[in-house]
């Protein structure tokens, strides 16, 4: 039942019960059922414009949709080609230009493969910096070369 059929039924009660309007009591019953009906009243029209509201922002929704797809494309093609061409990492601001960068943060890092055993390691640019690592599975001495060339790209 709807508020406004309990209100209704309320004032059939009153009706009903021949309440004296004279009386003070009856007179309270009186306005307060009138007051009643009067909110009821309004809270139909504003469930009417809530949903009113609500279907033209779905269709709104929809429209901006449309736009958005004319102007922007599809998203997702544009992200998988983006991750192709430039860093691994997904930033192509990093300052890196080695493909197999993984920068996390600000701090970079490499990953490459030991060419003695063939795992794949992932170095930090610090231990890059000091020239050489041992690589964890086979122990062997991985040394790293740098022109000032390389060095003068990264700042």
């Amino acid at each position: 039942m709807t508020v406004s059929e309990k209100v209704a039924y309320l004032k059939g009660l009153a009706e009903g019960l021949k309440l004296d309007t004279e009386t003070k009591e009856g007179k309270l019953i009186s306005v307060i059922i009138d007051t009643l009906e009067d909110i009821a009243f309004e809270l139909e029209e504003l469930n009417e414009n809530a949903l009113d509201i609500g279907e033209e922002l779905d269709a709104m929704s929809d429209d901006l949709a449309d736009v958005e797809e004319v102007l922007f494309g599809d998203d997702d093609d544009d992200d998988e080609e983006d991750d192709e061409d430039g860093c691994s990492c997904g930033d192509d601001d990093c300052g890196c230009e080695d493909d197999d960068c993984c920068c996390e943060d600000d701090d970079c890092a490499y990953e490459v493969t030991c060419p003695s055993c063939g795992e794949d390691i992932v170095i930090e640019e610090a231990d890059l910096e000091k020239g050489s690592i041992t690589c964890p599975k086979c122990s062997e001495k991985l040394e790293f070369e740098f022109d000032e060339d390389d060095e003068d790209d990264k700042e």
